[in-house]
Formats: structure tokens, C-alpha cells, sequence
């Protein structure tokens, strides 16, 4: 049986402008795929797409507005892949004690990752291939909990249940996530190296991981045709000690 590559593939990644989910779309792009990126800002598009080259596209589309994600998937047309890396959780979701959190603005931590994951996966399911996949982001504080940030904890693991539902009711459609530790991301570019090893110190692999290493394990659940319902960890081995 030949090896599964994404060469003439059509993969779409919301949140492809920076960080890990650049690193997908210039490695979907290195293996022959067309590239469709996407993100809140058309300046950010605009400049991914340049540096993609070759037949990648983009558009600027707003995760949260539904009419928005509908019309930007049925201008799409069919395609084989969605990777979904967009958005963080928040600045009401940073580490704070609990008898401070506001309750009215927990949603607002929701919006992007999750809540913009389900409407994006809404609109684009009608449009992927039935062999095609779903890719989405979480994060190692889903398994490694830490104190003052209760509210990551729940809300990565609730991307990581819904995948497990999604498998089941979206199949053949294969759903899967990652599960990234650090990542050397446009973000985490203005923490300092003291920050960064502290937090990665006591791992196996003593260091945070290259955008293009965390991207391997969303093109590897592209083609893995028999992967489905998974949580991908990719965490230089954080979760052993």
C-alpha cells in the first residue's frame, strides 16, 4: 500500500497565519496540497499568503460570527481537510485566584477556540470529503492542571470530548485533536527563556517544541485514514514526570 501524502489534497486551516497552524499550512503546502488559510485579519492573510506562495489563498473571517464562517466555507467549494488552531482563551482566563473569577465572562473564553470550533466544523462539514478529516487545537493544561487557571483545564478537555462525540457522529468524516505542550509560537516569543524553562526543564525533551514539529502531528492526522476520536499529545514527553 503506498504511504498517504496530501499531494493534491485540498486542506483548510483556520488560525494558518502564525504560529502552529502556519506550520501546517507550509507543510500541507510541501507535500503538494492546496493551502487555504484563514484568520480574524486580512493583513495577517494577505502576508501568510505571500510567504505560502504557490496556489495557497486566505480570507479574513471572524470565528464568532456564524453568518460569517457560513459564507466563508460555501465559497469554498468541497475540500479534504480543516485543522482548527484559531484563538486562545482569553485575558479573563489567565491565572487569577478563583474567588476573583467573573462569572458574566467566562463565555468570552469559550467564543474562539470552542465555540468558533463548533461553527466552524457546522458549515464545513457539509463540504468535506467523507474520506477528509477535522483537526483541533487544545492544550497540555487539559491533563496538567494548573493552579489558578481551573477554567483551561475544563475547557480543554471539553475540545477533546466533543472530538470523541464528533468521531462518532460525523463519521466516516475522521475527527481528531492536538494536544500541544509549549510551543516556540509569535506568542510565546515574549516570554522570557528563564519562563520557558521552568516549564520545560524537568521534561525528557528539556526544551519547547519548533512550530513545524507540533505541525506534524495535524498532517499526520490528515492522512491517517484509520485515526479517528484521538487526542495527539505532542509535549516532549511533559506528561511522564
Amino acid at each position: 500500500m503506498p504511504v498517504p501524502t496530501l499531494n493534491g489534497q485540498k486542506v483548510v486551516i483556520l488560525g494558518g497565519t502564525s504560529g502552529i497552524g502556519f506550520a501546517v499550512a507550509e507543510g500541507a503546502a510541501a507535500e503538494g496540497a492546496t493551502v487555504v488559510v484563514a484568520s480574524s485579519t486580512q493583513a495577517k492573510v494577505d502576508a501568510a499568503v505571500q510567504r505560502l506562495g504557490g496556489t495557497a489563498s486566505g480570507a479574513a473571517v471572524d470565528v464568532g460570527d456564524e453568518s460569517a464562517v457560513a459564507a466563508f466555507f460555501a465559497g469554498l467549494g468541497a475540500f479534504d481537510h480543516l485543522a482548527f488552531t484559531a484563538g486562545d482563551w482569553g485575558q479573563r482566563l489567565m491565572p487569577a485566584p478563583f474567588a476573583e473569577l467573573d462569572i458574566d465572562g467566562v463565555a468570552e473564553g469559550l467564543r474562539v477556540r470552542f465555540l468558533g470550533a463548533l461553527r466552524a466544523i457546522k458549515h464545513a462539514q457539509p463540504h468535506l470529503s467523507a474520506t477528509g478529516s477535522i483537526t483541533l487545537t487544545d492544550g497540555l493544561l487539559a491533563h496538567r492542571p494548573m493552579k489558578g487557571a481551573p477554567l483551561v483545564t475544563a475547557f480543554a478537555g471539553a475540545t477533546e470530548h466533543l472530538v470523541r462525540g464528533l468521531a462518532v457522529d460525523l463519521a466516516p468524516i475522521r475527527v481528531n485533536t492536538v494536544c500541544p505542550g509549549l510551543v516556540l509560537t509569535e506568542h510565546l516569543s515574549t516570554w522570557p527563556a528563564e519562563l520557558i524553562r521552568h516549564f520545560t526543564e524537568r521534561q525528557p525533551l528539556p526544551r519547547a517544541a519548533d512550530p513545524a514539529e507540533a505541525a506534524q502531528a495535524y498532517l499526520y492526522a490528515m492522512r491517517a485514514g484509520y485515526t479517528t476520536g484521538q487526542v495527539l499529545i505532542v509535549d516532549g514527553g511533559a506528561m511522564l514526570v
